[in-house]
């Protein structure tokens, strides 16, 4: 009974460890928006600037923030901003979006995109964090 009890408690442990292993990390994500922040801005006080403003960027159109002037490729993309979508641009964005105006070389692992990802999706539409 101690044995099968104990056996139980180390696989219990083992997922748990797993789990955390493969959680994003918004610090990093954080850090790893310092190559963006020179032409986005997230937050209450966000403002458009070289690019779009990025707080809400999922579930958003693309080529949508109002007073940005986006490429055509940019709007005409028929993009909705989700992770997986997010993912697959960040890596290359002028391989997703041909003509896109964005000057970005991309970010290519992708434990970086899970933690940029998880640092963006704290921001509402309205800059606040959730």
């Amino acid at each position: 009974m101690i044995a099968r009890s104990l056996a139980a408690a180390i696989a219990l442990a083992a997922v748990g460890f797993a789990g955390s292993a493969n959680a994003q990390d918004v610090a990093n994500g954080e850090k790893s928006f310092n190559k963006c922040r020179a032409c986005h801005q997230v937050g209450e006080t966000a403002k458009n600037s070289v690019g779009p403003e990025l707080n809400g960027l999922f579930g958003r159109k693309s080529g949508s923030v109002a007073g940005y002037n986006y490429s055509d490729a940019n709007k005409n993309s028929g993009i909705t901003w989700d992770e997986a979508v997010f993912a697959d641009y960040i890596k290359d964005p002028k391989a997703k979006i041909p003509g896109t105006k964005m000057a970005f070389a991309g970010i290519k692992k992708e434990d970086e995109i899970k933690d940029l990802t998880a640092f963006l999706k704290q921001f509402g539409a309205d800059g606040k964090k959730k």
